[in-house]
């Protein structure tokens, strides 16, 4: 008897791998449901703007009448500016004092507050306070504590028989005190920082020191100080990068004043685009610190690489 052969069937998929399947389908469609608005939001407000902002930087453009492509003009007209040239030797001196300050200032209060005392949670919660506080509040605060005429701050040094000062309208002074303003609220950041790191510090060799006739000093020389090298650097950068985008403090009280003494670079770019209106001038300065702190990120990546790959070798 012959028999016919058998027609080929695909055999059926599992139930459970298409559920499994539709299942994943409908997971990525929630997914993209929940983040979708925050993509929107951020090529909304982040790479557009940043892209337009560096197509206007070629412009001459008042963001009102039509502006018209100058190439380079913008860029060349900056390397002969000396407001500008002013406003990035105000940064630089900024950050020179400030940073430096910062992390001094913050590791002595940190090895302060690394001790089992009473109430040590209060005293590193005063500390800091300062710096959850806004720039703008410590701006108004400080205005009225340092301002010539009716400022305390006058008023105690006139009970202490010793002149009446300018302060922040004076322009040998008033850089140095918003340096001391931001002190006050940026070493609360460190403290906390070099405060994680200390207890990582090796507790036995802090102790095998001791036990081989080491001094506090000695200590904190040879074992702490090693020990927090690597969160000294992260601080250090941290605090270079925070120094160049000061601006809501000295809007706030100087406005770049007296006689431009005050003047730093995003506040440069502030007033050319939205007093000046020369929005593609403005635009030109503030590449040249977006430059600056790519330069700076690169320098914190390269420098943390090469101490993971040390940290790595001697392991």
């Amino acid at each position: 008897m012959s028999t016919l052969p058998r027609a080929l069937t695909l055999p059926a998929q599992p139930a459970a791998a298409q559920a499994a399947r539709r299942r994943a389908r409908q997971e990525r469609s929630t997914a993209w449901a929940f983040i979708g608005p925050s993509v929107v939001v951020i090529l909304g407000l982040s790479v557009v703007p940043v892209v337009w902002s560096l197509l206007l930087s070629f412009r001459a453009d008042d963001l009102v009448t039509p502006g018209r492509w100058v190439g380079l003009d913008n860029y060349r007209a900056l390397a002969q500016d000396p407001n500008f040239r002013t406003a990035v030797g105000n940064t630089l001196l900024y950050a020179a004092l400030y940073v430096p300050l910062s992390l001094v200032g913050g590791l002595a209060l940190a090895l302060a507050l690394n001790r089992r005392i009473r109430l040590i949670g209060l005293y590193r919660t005063l500390v800091f306070i300062p710096f959850v506080v806004s720039a703008t509040a410590q701006g108004v605060l400080f205005s009225f504590i340092l301002d010539p005429e009716f400022g305390v701050a006058n008023a105690l040094l006139h009970q202490l028989g010793v002149s009446a000062q300018g302060f922040l309208a004076d322009p040998d002074q008033a850089l140095y005190l918003l340096v001391l303003i931001s002190l006050w609220s940026g070493v609360g950041f460190c403290v906390v920082v070099y405060l994680a790191a200390l207890q990582d510090v090796p507790p036995e060799l802090v102790e095998a020191a001791r036990i081989d006739g080491a001094g506090r000093a000695q200590v904190l020389r040879h074992v702490t100080l090693p020990a927090l090298t690597p969160v000294t650097v992260f601080l250090l950068l941290w605090q270079f990068i925070t120094s160049l985008q000061v601006f809501d403090l000295i809007y706030v009280t100087t406005k770049g004043g007296p006689l431009g003494s005050t003047t730093v670079i995003v506040y440069f770019v502030w007033q050319q685009a939205f007093q000046m209106f020369t929005a593609g001038y403005g635009a030109a300065s503030a590449y040249v610190l977006a430059v600056a702190l790519l330069v700076a990120g690169g320098a914190l990546r390269v420098v943390r690489r090469r101490q993971g790959r040390t940290e790595g070798g001697l392991r």
